[in-house]
């Protein structure tokens, strides 16, 4: 699928967020570049080639500062080469609250967010 089409199908608004991270499952830690974040996913670069199990659960920190950090669980959406798009499929009150700030912060509208906001809890009804 290319670009254009994935992201006509987007249904969060995503900010561009250049934050080290990492993605583990079990004992293997990945170093890897986020590229953009929204509400419900992310966009990551891989460093090192990995091979993602289909309908694994994978946990992905990101330290936007020393004291900030976002931890999710996410499983794999896609992926073109060394980039690959993740959903999130749960995360703690304190990375939410971090990551909807971010998002607040970098679209400098509320308006968005709040639709944003409202499209999660609906897609988390289904």
């Amino acid at each position: 699928m290319s670009r254009a089409r994935r992201s006509d199908k987007r249904h969060f608004h995503r900010v561009a967020h250049d934050a080290p991270a990492t993605l583990s499952r079990d004992d293997k830690i990945l170093p890897c570049k986020i590229l953009d974040l929204s509400l419900k996913g992310c966009l990551i670069e891989l460093s090192n080639d990995w091979d993602f199990e289909p309908g694994q659960i994978y946990e992905l920190r990101i330290d936007l500062s020393p004291t900030v950090r976002i931890v999710m669980d996410v499983s794999l959406a896609h992926r073109d080469g060394t980039k690959a798009g993740f959903v999130c499929q749960r995360a703690d009150l304190d990375s939410i609250s971090a990551l909807k700030r971010l998002v607040e912060l970098n679209l400098g509208d509320e308006e968005l967010l709040e639709r944003d906001l409202r499209a999660l809890a609906s897609s988390s009804d289904h």
